[in-house]
């Protein structure tokens, strides 16, 4: 008899509000411990490359060359990386095209997608048909560098912005965002007499704020990332953007000598080095982020919906 009253009382213990039941505790518990543990695996390897930037010489050399934690902390790396030498030169690069680079994609893409978007516009479905085409056959490596050389580009830090300035995939994306806007609202512009700069500026635009940040945020991780690009393009090492550096110092391995540091008061240890060029060629994106986030599922949800 007690266990038939038992049986709807933990029945109805495990059921939820909306009618689903929870699983069982030990698949609970299991379910906790597999997520902890690949949180665990993603989140020590950052643990590591952090404490081993503040690590002294000797507790690295102790440890073969990763630290889980500092014993002293010390910012002797992050001085040196930032004392004016080739890692400061190229953050500042790397700084410059990101800005520069995601400015004029947003502007000529936005400008692009909004024209194609306006049923008034010359040309439009032959234009958007080189759009699409650009989008299904892309060039070839070495077509698009013949064309970089000719345009006298090489050895030039446009030649990192210029060749990906627009891109057909987010153009399409705009596109379908300015076409899904109600008429209505161009309608009373063009009855308050409003040219269409006036709606791009003051009606468009400040609706597109979402999109616009899902955009730019793809441009700015792009341009931050801009690795391959650089090592086509750039043969002048003081042109160097940072995943360049982290190519040379951190993956290939090569010795940073103090001329190259800017010749700092302490010299760090190489491992610590290495690791500071990482944590700096990733906080920026970090940083950023939270900015956009809230912005982020919002757009890319708008994206994904076809007009």
């Amino acid at each position: 008899m007690t266990a038939i009253v038992q049986r709807p009382l933990r029945q109805r213990r495990n059921r939820l509000h909306n009618g689903q039941t929870l699983a069982h505790p030990l698949m609970r518990g299991l379910k906790g411990l597999v997520l902890l543990i690949a949180c665990a695996l993603i989140i020590m390897p950052f643990v590591a490359i952090i404490s081993t930037s503040l690590a002294g010489e000797d507790q690295i050399t102790r440890s073969g060359g990763l630290v889980l934690w500092p014993e002293q902390f010390n910012l002797h790396a992050y001085e040196a990386v930032f004392a004016g030498g080739v890692v400061s030169r190229a953050l500042g690069v790397s700084v410059f095209v990101t800005v520069v680079g995601t400015a004029l994609s947003l502007v000529t893409t936005t400008l692009l997608a909004y024209a194609l978007s306006r049923p008034n516009l010359v040309a439009r479905g032959a234009v958007m048909m080189l759009v699409l085409f650009s989008l299904l056959f892309t060039p070839g490596m070495i077509p698009t560098y013949l064309a970089v050389k000719q345009f006298g580009l090489i050895d030039s830090l446009w030649a990192l912005i210029i060749p990906t300035m627009v891109n057909a995939f987010n153009v399409i994306v705009l596109h379908s965002f300015f076409k899904g806007l109600p008429q209505e609202l161009f309608d009373s512009a063009k009855l308050d007499g409003a040219s269409e700069w006036q709606t791009l500026r003051q009606i468009v635009l400040p609706l597109s704020k979402a999109i616009l940040a899902v955009v730019g945020l793809f441009y700015g991780v792009g341009y931050w990332n801009s690795f391959f690009t650089s090592l086509l393009y750039l043969n002048d090492s003081s042109l160097w953007p940072l995943q360049m550096v982290v190519r040379s110092y951190v993956v290939g391995g090569s010795q940073l000598s103090p001329a190259e540091l800017g010749n700092p008061d302490v010299l760090p240890p190489q491992p610590a080095l290495q690791m500071a060029i990482l944590i700096i060629s990733i906080i920026p994106i970090v940083c950023v982020y939270p900015f956009l986030q809230k912005h982020f599922a919002k757009g890319v949800l708008t994206g994904a919906v076809k007009g």
